[in-house]
């Protein structure tokens, strides 16, 4: 008899990985949207946009971690494994690049950092969107590696009799 899917490490990947995925996504579009807004309403805006990052940051750092844990397991049932080793290095990247970008929010929220505060909130936008483009492909690449190679996918017998 199979074990319980819920014991199954590969599959807590795809259950922490969805978080960072919207988190971080509103996070860069917040954001986005305050630098077009009065000051007033901008203020909420990028606190909100904060949050999220802050929030999507530690997810993605999870989601890596399931991720590693997933590794052992898959790496050995696909066909092409360096799809998979590219979608990790994606991740990773990705997940670097998000935490720059709270590290220096957090600063300059903080009145860490002063220096040109204009210039700081440009680099931060930057840092969202890269990182938003890496997580676009990690999730393409993660997207190859479950439906096209079957990643992490239990396939039962051809006459299902464990499910009997």
């Amino acid at each position: 008899m199979p074990e319980p899917t819920f014991w199954r490490t590969e599959v807590w990947h795809p259950l922490t990985v969805h978080f960072p995925i919207a988190l971080l996504t509103f996070a860069t579009i917040v954001k986005l949207i305050a630098v077009f807004l009065k000051p007033a309403s901008a203020d909420f805006w990028q606190k909100m946009g904060s949050f999220l990052l802050y929030t999507g940051t530690l997810a993605a750092w999870l989601s890596v971690f399931t991720g590693d844990l997933a590794d052992g397991v898959v790496s050995r049932k696909i066909c092409d494994p360096t799809v998979l080793k590219d979608h990790e290095r994606f991740a990773e990247l990705m997940t670097y690049t998000f935490t720059a970008a709270a590290f220096l929010d957090l600063a300059v929220h903080t009145g860490m950092l002063k220096y040109k505060p204009r210039l700081l909130k440009f680099l931060i936008l930057l840092l969202l969107v890269t990182g938003t483009g890496f997580l676009t492909y990690a999730g393409h690449l993660g997207a190859r590696v479950v439906y096209q190679q079957a990643g992490g996918v239990y396939v039962p017998s051809a006459d299902c009799a464990e499910f009997n």
